[in-house]
């Protein structure tokens, strides 16, 4: 039911006719007269009890469109999205399977939040225990469809509106990075078309998705050339003496048979290297160690030899330099540098010395 409450705001008092609407919408509207407002919250209640809300107040009933129907029409808009033919695909199954024939209408927050930690709650393939980051890219996928649901006529309003953001709290401090010693190893350990895709993503910080899709034409100038990027935005990647000789190396090993830069054994662009790379760090001895910690092990080493947290961000692509911060504690210098400038601030006995010279030049 609506309720009418005295208010005093900048325009002096009025009148606040508080509602919810049948989608759970919360509305509000102030009148200057206590007799307007009270008209309109009977003209609300009135509604509510002859189910002839919709046409009092012009909302547009629900059309009973299901989960899956959202689903098809947001797979035909989107399925040629990268991202779309890994995890996204994979998610979308797991929401069709869940949501399948619910209309889209019937689907509430409390729906939503079960489901959460349901996934939450559900070991991955390989029994090992769900990330927050893998829930929350899930849950991602989910409030966009329905913001879609919302701008194609297929919602009035997305569940999600209705409370507080479904994010689960994610641990992104982990920085695990190779020492030199750790390096050698890695590299002496590992296959020989894994070797070089180590050296070069050691050496310029790429991601493996854009080292495994890297094309000689990219590659001009003493620079690497990445267009197709996470972020989206184009990003230029020096070539160091040690990657030079690298491509010269593979150049000459696959006759430029290929338009890609690192093939497999059989000559065929590859497409994974995750058990490969797993099994030379376990022949290595190294443990807890990720193909993406080689870009931390990329941007630690920049940092520890003085190179300033601007550069790293632009070399690593970073949108955002909180993002870089992360290995700001592995570098002293700059600030040493910093605490430096102060020197020259109030030496003990500066200003007394000053002084006496003063004196003794008058005297």
């Amino acid at each position: 039911m609506a309720t009418v409450k005295k208010k005093i705001n900048k325009k002096g008092v009025v009148y606040r006719v508080d509602w919810y609407t049948p989608e759970g919408r919360r509305k509000r509207k102030d009148f200057d007269l206590k007799k307007d407002a009270e008209a309109w919250k009977g003209a609300i209640d009135l509604a509510k009890r002859e189910n002839r809300y919709d046409e009092v107040f012009d909302v547009k009933k629900e059309n009973p469109v299901t989960f899956n129907e959202l689903a098809d029409r947001y797979q035909e808009n989107f399925q040629n999205q990268r991202a779309f033919q890994t995890l996204k695909r994979y998610f979308l199954l797991n929401l069709r399977e869940h949501f399948g024939d619910h209309q889209l209408s019937q689907i509430t927050y409390f729906d939503l939040e079960t489901y959460r930690n349901r996934r939450q709650a559900t070991p991955t393939r390989a029994g090992k225990p769900r990330t927050p980051a893998t829930v929350n890219r899930e849950m991602t996928l989910m409030r966009h469809m329905l913001n879609k649901a919302v701008e194609w006529g297929m919602l009035t309003a997305s569940p999600l509106d209705r409370g507080k953001r479904l994010m689960l709290q994610e641990n992104n401090h982990r920085l695990r990075f190779l020492t030199e010693d750790e390096i050698g190893r890695l590299i002496s350990a590992s296959a020989p078309h894994l070797a070089p895709i180590i050296e070069v993503a050691i050496h310029t910080g790429m991601r493996r998705g854009e080292l495994l899709g890297l094309k000689w034409e990219q590659i001009r100038h003493g620079f690497i050339y990445l267009t197709e990027t996470k972020t989206g935005k184009p990003r230029q990647i020096p070539v160091n003496d040690r990657v030079a000789r690298v491509f010269k190396e593979l150049r000459k090993k696959h006759q430029m048979k290929s338009p890609y830069v690192f093939l497999g054994p059989d000559g065929v662009r590859l497409h994974g290297v995750k058990r490969s790379f797993e099994n030379a760090c376990r022949r290595a001895g190294i443990e807890g160690f990720r193909f993406h910690d080689l870009r931390h092990t990329f941007a630690s080493h920049l940092v520890m030899n003085n190179v300033s947290l601007k550069a790293v961000q632009e070399l690593l692509g970073h949108s955002d330099l909180k993002m870089t911060m992360r290995y700001a504690h592995l570098s002293q210098a700059h600030l040493k540098e910093a605490v430096g400038a102060l020197n020259k601030l109030a030496e003990p006995g500066k200003d007394q010395k000053k002084n006496e010279c003063r004196k003794s030049v008058h005297q």
